[in-house]
């Protein structure tokens, strides 16, 4: 885990992110939410802490953490499928913890919290599902919605979710600390959706995630998956070969581009410049120039008209950052986790 603290580091002191300034992202809804929830917190029995299981340190609101760990507190990490599988389990546990808790009390009062964008949402709807399977509700409407109460922002959201045992969950506004401690963290936050591109500017986390996959090696793996699956190609092609050949080929000539074939294609465009590239990327501006002609090749991957370098690059920025954030480049961990984590 060593190399990755020292791959996120290094990418987060490159000149264009220094260039860049500090990460901070915290508008005045933000500032009352935080109040809003150290007043609600008071009422709650079970605390869900919601973060992203891609940056599982990185995701946590520090300056909560002194009254989150106050209360009777639930560990998620969401976007599972986003992360690398070692550190899964955990959810897991989270979800068993929950249903313990829930068949315990005849009355629960849950507050999720988390930085923005975490999937705080959708783990309530988890929740609900869980809460039905154990004690279903007879009740026509599953989710009322509970009325904002005095002194309270109307962010927070209330929802009832059963009623034997009653159950409610009060959905917060994703916060932020008020300033960002470092860079590499800001940076991360930004990547992962936690902080609004705007604020960033998408060509430089589009820059910051090529500067962590190449610093990685990443390209390297993809060259590995790349053989693999054209090998299997090569077999399944082998003992059908009319029929496969026929449909790749109208895949490959359609004007849609399938999401599979464009994936396959931006790594395969990402390992072929990493390869030829015959300078050494330990040197920060080699790396830059290896960023630049990567974001210059991917242009034509996305299919982006022909236009001045500057022109091109938040189009394609754009594009490279929804495939990240999406999964389809493949699961990420971009915290360093201590070692005892791993066990």
């Amino acid at each position: 885990m060593r190399g990755l603290r020292r791959a996120a580091k290094r990418a987060g002191e490159m000149a264009f992110n220094a260039a860049g300034g500090a990460v901070n992202w915290f508008p005045g809804h933000m500032a009352a939410a935080s109040r809003a929830i150290r007043d609600r917190l008071k009422l709650a029995d079970l605390v869900i802490e919601v973060r992203d299981a891609r940056i599982p340190l990185s995701s946590a609101n520090k300056d909560l953490q002194p009254v989150l760990s106050a209360k009777r507190r639930i560990l998620a990490l969401n976007k599972k499928d986003l992360a690398n599988p070692n550190i899964m389990n955990l959810l897991g546990f989270a979800e068993l913890k929950l249903k313990e808790a829930i068949s315990k009390e005849p009355t629960l009062l849950i507050m999720l919290v988390g930085v923005p964008n975490v999937g705080k949402s959708a783990l309530i709807n988890s929740i609900h599902r869980i809460a039905t399977s154990r004690f279903p509700v007879k009740d026509k409407n599953k989710r009322a919605t509970v009325g904002p109460l005095p002194g309270v922002t109307q962010d927070i959201a209330g929802y009832k979710i059963a009623t034997q045992p009653s159950i409610y969950v009060l959905d917060t506004p994703g916060v932020l600390v008020p300033s960002i401690p470092d860079m590499e963290t800001g940076l991360k936050l930004a990547l992962t959706g936690a902080v609004k591109d705007s604020v960033v500017g998408e060509e430089r986390i589009a820059k910051y995630l090529l500067s962590l996959l190449n610093i990685r090696k990443t390209p390297l793996h993809w060259e590995r998956l790349l053989h693999r699956e054209e090998e299997l190609c090569e077999e399944i092609c082998s003992s059908n070969k009319k029929d496969n050949s026929l449909r790749r080929r109208r895949l490959n000539n359609s004007d849609a581009i399938y999401v599979q074939d464009l994936v396959t294609e931006v790594q395969r465009t990402l390992c072929h410049t990493f390869l030829n590239f015959t300078g050494n990327t330990e040197e920060e501006s080699e790396l830059e120039t290896l960023i630049d002609m990567q974001l210059v090749a991917l242009r034509k991957v996305f299919r982006i008209p022909h236009k001045p370098f500057d022109e091109t690059q938040g189009p394609t920025s754009k594009k490279l950052l929804t495939l990240f954030r999406s999964g389809k480049l493949g699961p990420f961990i971009l915290d360093d986790l201590p070692d005892g984590s791993e066990n």
